[in-house]
């Protein structure tokens, strides 16, 4: 591995990190050979991501991402574990897939909570200890881009974290904080699995993918592993939609 793409010395929290995609960046950010914290609710899950990776290098922390407090103690018990916080992957999000005529205001608050609140408030208490730089990784999604035929809240907080992204790394630019967001299209993970039985639904997805297929957990990863890396010393505000081209999509 070419010097700058190591991630070695470093430390990362990644938040989400106890299943799909959120477990394979927190594989790859290990791999490359970050300490890593690994955040989400359930312990269980935690546990069998750290003995994947191994315990030497890792820890994990049960939280409730919506909560500043909690936030605030997975930062305190990094910095106690390892010394410092060298990367944040704000990856941690849901989706409840609701119409716009029966979309609710709980399901409003819920969601743009877990998927934009979280992030503004994670990427806030961790900045704070970024002495010397670092660099933040918001998961995003095609569906903050381009429009979708449903899951209007969704969008929104999707479409919250891209323009974030940019403010962040306009305001924490001069710190040398790096700000980049990810944006996936379809992968495959334990829940998409279930929609990929649809073959229709599957067809409907590839039918705008210019690549013709899904993707595969390590694709996504890999763009953290290089945004958390010095090889991108010099990319802030920017958002890579790791998508097989979705985003592209014209008349064909």
């Amino acid at each position: 591995m070419l010097k700058s793409f190591s991630l070695e010395g470093k430390t990362a929290i990644v938040t989400g990190a106890g299943k799909g995609i959120g477990r394979a960046i927190a594989l790859a950010v290990a791999e490359a050979g970050a300490n890593v914290m690994l955040v989400a609710r359930t312990e269980k899950d935690l546990q069998q991501v750290q003995q994947e990776i191994g315990n030497d290098r890792t820890s994990f922390c049960v939280a409730d991402i919506t909560d500043r407090k909690q936030i605030q103690n997975v930062v305190e018990k990094t910095i106690e574990q390892f010394g410092k916080i060298d990367v944040l992957v704000n990856n941690a999000g849901m989706n409840i897939r609701s119409s716009l005529a029966n979309a609710t205001d709980v399901e409003w608050h819920k969601i743009m909570d877990t998927n934009a609140q979280s992030v503004f408030m994670f990427s806030q208490e961790v900045a704070k200890k970024m002495n010397g730089g670092g660099s933040i990784i918001n998961i995003s999604s095609v569906g903050g881009e381009r429009a979708l035929k449903t899951g209007i809240i969704y969008a929104a907080s999707k479409a919250a974290i891209i323009q974030m992204t940019k403010v962040m790394a306009m305001e924490w630019g001069p710190s040398n904080i790096r700000v980049n967001a990810i944006g996936p299209w379809y992968f495959r993970t334990p829940l998409t699995e279930k929609l990929f039985n649809d073959q229709e639904y599957l067809n409907s997805i590839l039918a705008v993918t210019p690549m013709k297929r899904v993707g595969e957990l390590p694709e996504v990863a890999s763009p953290v592993v290089f945004l958390a890396s010095d090889a991108a010393s010099y990319i802030t505000g920017q958002t890579l939609f790791v998508d097989g081209g979705m985003t592209i999509h014209g008349f064909s």
